[in-house]
């Protein structure tokens, strides 16, 4: 996270949503003031704006989770950040497991570690919704390169050259390598040099008119679930 004092704000309705949502202890509305830039504006006003106009499908998904099988309706997972900061990821719980260790399976077709909600929400991206907070938060933009669990992070830093190239930006809930259908179980490494591949692109190109561009497509991405697991 950027170098600067940073000022937290939270309102009075997040003790009754952190009742609800355990995960989500420690969220707070984060500005870096000598830091804020035009994509940090547009990430803001559009995550707040998403929030609001998806209350009713964030309830009726966490009604769904709940009533669908034992556990939080959240997830949090620990992921790396912008200059390798460790932050917590939310997501709405789509497993009968929690997985944040030294080792975590990849979700393949058919798994049966996933719920019969979980299935539906990972093939329309809908687990991904809670990520709106992170962005929020400061820990995620809107766009960038998705982040990978961090024993992903480990096994293919080692095998990938220019890995560490996409944690030179914030992580993000769509972005380049996702609109470019490289999303989804990595079955080799060629998948994972692929895709990071299409992160060093973005990197290397970063604007605020590219993220527009990618912002528009992935809806259409999404309704394709192409590579969606």
């Amino acid at each position: 996270m950027p170098q600067g004092a940073t000022v937290s704000v939270q309102d009075y309705s997040q003790p009754a949503m952190k009742a609800v949502f355990p995960a989500l202890d420690g969220f707070g509305l984060s500005f870096a003031p000598a830091g804020i830039t035009a994509k940090r504006v547009l990430d803001v006003v559009l995550a707040a704006t998403a929030i609001f106009l998806f209350l009713p499908l964030l309830a009726v998904i966490t009604l769904a989770v709940a009533a669908d099988s034992r556990g939080p309706v959240l997830f949090r997972q620990r992921r790396t950040g912008q200059y390798g900061n460790l932050f917590g990821i939310y997501k709405f719980r789509s497993m009968h497991v929690l997985e944040d260790g030294p080792q975590i399976a990849q979700a393949i077709k058919g798994d049966p570690r996933i719920t019969r909600v979980g299935r539906f929400l990972r093939a329309a991206s809908l687990d991904e919704l809670p990520q709106l907070f992170n962005v929020l938060s400061g820990e995620m933009s809107l766009v960038g390169p998705r982040p990978h669990a961090i024993a992903h992070d480990e096994y293919y830093s080692a095998r990938v050259e220019n890995y560490a190239v996409r944690q030179q930006v914030k992580p993000g809930i769509t972005g380049w390598a996702q609109v470019h259908g490289a999303r989804g179980q990595t079955t080799d490494v060629a998948d994972m040099q692929r895709r990071i591949a299409l992160d060093a692109w973005y990197v290397a190109h970063e604007s605020l008119w590219l993220d527009l561009v990618i912002l528009a497509r992935t809806p259409l991405e999404v309704l394709r679930r192409r590579n969606a697991v």
